[in-house]
């Protein structure tokens, strides 16, 4: 499909007011998409349906998502779900259902105490009688109670019979959510997940898939057992008015090393996986990393600054994490990048493609994004900006040798 420039136009501001279908890029003769920035689809689409969710993972790759991301925890029985935490209360109806209600309680998941419905006290067929929430209160909440909860098997079939339907390869970037935590539960997600995968025919180097991780013995773990590639999530709880990284705990440090008791591990935040030494030593196991997004461009007060949320604050000059990853053979995929304005500092001036095309010129390798359709219409912006070859597969210019569909 050809798009003219008014047509671009037009498709990335229908992108931005959400009304897009889907965002089509040209693609011309030996140019790969996984060579430009990858568009991840952050628990699917989840800016527009309920997260984690087969109907939000297929409009993520209807939007043009490269990857879909399923984060998984257990079941009662041993099957790898697709939901953010192992507590379900707030993505579920499950706290409405009175069937269930004798299985609230309070457990302690990475040394914080919560209280709600926990995955791992639910069979399957418990799950599947479940319908997803929406959990930002400030989405659209129209699909609640309609899609259920799925297993990372049935996310992998998804992604590859719709990759098969666009003509193109949808790749699963899945998180194993609190490896310790499930550990101690007789629950390990690794051979679980490897399953799935061998299951899929998916288990090797080169296919589509990544494994994430905000731990790091279970990445160790898992590069033991197989070669699909892997990538060392980085947190921080929240920014400092100065722009500095607040490490309060659990957000502090991977988990695995607070229940180590090692007091070297202990001695460090999460900041230490972004230093020089830091990013060799996860060069050493993983393939990339997932740093949350203020590690590259954080977040200052600002004393004239109005409006909801971080639309309130002002953005610190870049720091040089992605050239420094790179140095160290090392991937980096950022997350999360959101719409909303609550969500934008001022000077992206309430416009998230801002925002993408600041990352994108730092060199970024990957996005994961709510709203798929966006970084798309973003990483078609940046690619006319920065290539005139691919500029001609819109103008019509382009030789006949390309292919520009």
């Amino acid at each position: 499909m050809r798009l003219s420039l008014p047509g671009l136009a037009l498709a990335c501001t229908l992108a931005l007011t959400g009304l897009a279908a889907s965002a089509h890029e040209p693609h011309r003769h030996g140019h790969d998409r996984a060579d430009a920035p990858l568009v991840i689809g952050h628990r699917g689409a989840s800016g527009y349906l309920p997260e984690h969710t087969l109907e939000s993972y297929a409009l993520a790759i209807e939007l043009g998502a490269d990857f879909i991301e399923p984060d998984v925890v257990a079941t009662r029985d041993g099957h790898l779900i697709a939901r953010h935490e192992p507590n379900i209360t707030n993505t579920t109806d499950v706290a409405s259902r009175p069937e269930f209600a004798s299985r609230r309680r309070t457990a302690v998941v990475d040394g914080a105490t919560e209280e709600g419905f926990f995955a791992s006290d639910f069979t399957l067929a418990e799950i599947r009688s479940l319908r997803a929430r929406q959990a930002f209160g400030d989405r659209p909440q129209a699909f609640n109670g309609q899609f259920s909860v799925p297993t990372l098997d049935e996310v992998i079939a998804l992604a590859k019979r719709r990759g098969r339907e666009a003509g193109r390869t949808v790749g699963v970037y899945i998180e194993t959510k609190h490896p310790t935590y499930h550990q101690k539960l007789g629950l390990a997600l690794e051979p679980r997940l490897l399953a799935a995968l061998n299951r899929a025919g998916w288990n090797y180097r080169e296919a589509p898939v990544f494994i994430q991780s905000f731990e790091q013995a279970n990445l160790k773990q898992l590069r033991r057992m197989t070669r699909v590639k892997l990538v060392q999530l980085i947190d921080a709880n929240d920014v400092k008015p100065d722009g500095s990284l607040d490490f309060t705990a659990p957000y502090d440090r991977p988990y695995d090393w607070t229940a180590s008791g090692d007091p070297a591990l202990l001695a460090r935040t999460f900041a230490y996986l972004t230093t020089d030494a830091g990013l060799r030593e996860v060069r050493s196991y993983a393939d990339g990393i997932g740093p949350w997004k203020r590690y590259i461009v954080s977040t200052i007060a600002d004393p004239n600054g109005t409006g909801p949320g971080e639309a309130r604050l002002k953005l610190a000059p870049p720091t040089d994490l992605i050239a420094r990853a790179h140095k160290a053979g090392l991937l980096v995929h950022a997350y999360t990048f959101r719409n909303e304005a609550s969500r934008l500092p001022s000077d992206y001036a309430g416009n998230p493609v801002n925002e993408y095309l600041q990352y994108f010129a730092l060199g970024i390798d990957g996005v994961f994004s709510d709203f798929p359709d966006t970084a798309v219409a973003a990483r078609v912006l940046h690619r006319l900006k920065t290539d005139p070859d691919y500029a001609d597969c819109y103008t019509g210019q382009a030789p006949r040798h390309w292919r520009c569909d």
